[in-house]
């Protein structure tokens, strides 16, 4: 059974910064895609930023040159770095992933629980 597990959120003042973290546990041969996702009060879920197999990254506009996404092979844990904290990335952050358990499994799309975000002004 894999699990993501996000940490890292919490309130933080306009112009400050967050690094928000997802844990993948359980039975992982490889993974094809790890990504962020948020949700804001009363809004759809939208998409962050996101980073294949080969490293290659991309970022919705929103966020592009104030948050950078990473991760730690060895601790099968992604990162997301926030600087430049805006009002309106206040949402619930989620992680997202298509991994699989061994090499003859198809990729399973999993979803974190999320963590909340919250950005004063």
């Amino acid at each position: 059974q894999v699990q993501l597990v996000e940490s890292g959120g919490g309130l933080v003042q306009a112009g400050g910064s967050l690094r928000l973290s997802c844990a993948a546990s359980g039975s992982i041969f490889s993974w094809r895609t790890m990504a962020w996702y948020r949700q804001a009060p009363g809004k759809q879920r939208e998409f962050v930023a996101i980073m294949n197999s080969g490293g290659s990254t991309n970022y919705a506009e929103a966020v592009k040159g104030r948050f950078t996404i990473s991760r730690d092979h060895a601790k099968n844990t992604l990162y997301l770095q926030m600087n430049s904290l805006k009002p309106e990335d206040t949402a619930v952050y989620y992680c997202n992933a298509d991994l699989r358990g061994s090499y003859y499994d198809s990729y399973v799309n999993y979803w974190g629980q999320g963590t909340q975000v919250t950005v004063s002004s």
